[in-house]
């Protein structure tokens, strides 16, 4: 599960490097593909560690290790407990919705992949 909890996050983060450095390679339609794909999938995840939460398991631990000061140690981490999964669960929906309209909101934008991009990497 630790791995889905990372991935998370890094699917909307994989899609606006891909529409970032790919865009205008890739073009308007598969550009949106992609990043809509990759916006589906980590609802999906979400989904699938909310039902987790929900029987009861939560997850408390560190990713990496940041720093390291003398006895004091800075840790990057999850803590996913029910408030965290229902938010990613309502975040990652509502951010795919946002993610459909601006399919036809951006329609005629020279920006359009760009904008793509910025938006999954805010996601």
């Amino acid at each position: 599960m630790r791995t889905l909890y990372l991935l998370i996050p890094l699917a909307p983060l994989a899609g606006a490097i891909l529409a970032g450095f790919f865009g205008k390679l890739l073009g308007r339609a598969t550009t949106h593909r992609i990043v809509i794909a990759l916006m589906i999938a980590s609802f999906a995840m979400s989904f699938v560690v909310f039902r987790d939460v929900a029987r009861g398991n939560f997850f408390n631990g560190a990713v990496y290790t940041w720093l390291t000061s003398g006895g004091t140690v800075f840790e990057i981490g999850f803590l996913i407990d029910r408030l965290s999964a229902t938010m990613m669960v309502v975040v990652t929906f509502v951010s795919l919705m946002v993610h459909i309209y601006t399919i036809g909101y951006m329609h005629d934008d020279p920006g359009y992949q760009r904008f793509f991009s910025y938006i999954s990497l805010f996601t």
